[in-house]
C-alpha cells in the first residue's frame, strides 16, 4: 500500500500530511514522519504496513492548509478526510468538524452534543487521539471556563490557531498554573 506524504511549512511550524487518493489520512503537527512517529504508528495500526511516497500536495491538503493560513478559514472544510478510528472516535471527530472556525466548545458541551453528557473524559481522550488535527479541529475544544487545555502541538500553537480564527478564549498569559493539590496550610506561628 502506498500513502502520499507532503511536508508543509506553516506559520506554526512544519506539518506532515498523509493522504491516499483524495482523502487526508493523517497530519503530524511537528512535521515528524518516520515509523516511530505516533501518526505513522496509528496509520499502520489502521491500514497495515505502507510505503511513503513524497508528493507535492497529498490529497490536495497542502493547498487547502496554505489557503487556511493565508486567511481563507473555510478551506479546511473542503478537505475530504478518512477518519481511521473506533466508531466512538469517529463520532467525536465528526462533531469536531461541525465546530465552525472562530467558535469553540467545551469538552462537556461536545459530550452533550453527542448525547453522552457523562462521557467527558472519553470525549477528551478521543479528541486527544485525533490524527487529523487542524482539519478535524480539536484546537477548538477548550475548558468550560475559556482556558486552554492540552494540544498535540502545544498550547502556544493552539492559542495561535484560535487567534488566527478570531475565537474567544482566555489567553495563556492570563491563565494560572493548574493546582494539582490543595495548597498546604501554613504552619502555626
Amino acid at each position: 500500500m502506498i500513502v502520499d506524504l507532503t511536508i508543509v511549512h506553516t506559520p506554526v511550524g512544519a506539518m506532515a500530511l498523509y493522504g491516499m487518493d483524495e482523502e487526508l489520512l493523517g497530519l503530524s503537527l511537528d512535521g515528524g514522519h518516520d515509523a516511530s512517529h505516533p501518526i505513522e504508528r496509528h496509520l499502520v495500526r489502521q491500514l497495515g504496513p505502507f510505503t511513503r511516497r513524497p508528493v507535492a500536495d497529498a490529497a490536495g491538503a497542502a493547498t487547502r492548509l496554505t489557503r487556511y493560513f493565508d486567511g481563507e478559514l473555510a478551506a479546511l472544510d473542503e478537505q475530504a478526510v478518512r477518519m481511521l478510528g473506533t466508531d466512538f472516535q469517529r463520532d467525536v471527530w465528526t462533531a469536531l468538524r461541525a465546530i465552525p472556525a472562530g467558535e469553540t466548545r467545551s469538552y462537556g458541551a461536545l459530550a452533550t452534543s453527542l448525547g453522552k453528557p457523562d462521557a467527558v473524559r472519553a470525549v477528551a481522550a478521543a479528541n486527544g487521539a485525533n490524527p487529523l488535527a487542524v482539519f478535524v479541529p480539536c484546537h477548538r475544544v477548550i475548558a468550560a471556563n475559556g482556558t486552554l487545555w492540552g494540544y498535540g502541538g502545544g498550547l502556544p500553537m493552539k492559542q495561535w490557531l484560535l487567534r488566527h480564527e478570531g475565537a474567544k478564549f482566555k489567553p495563556l498569559v492570563e491563565q494560572s498554573e493548574l493546582a494539582l493539590e490543595p495548597p498546604l496550610a501554613k504552619p502555626p506561628r
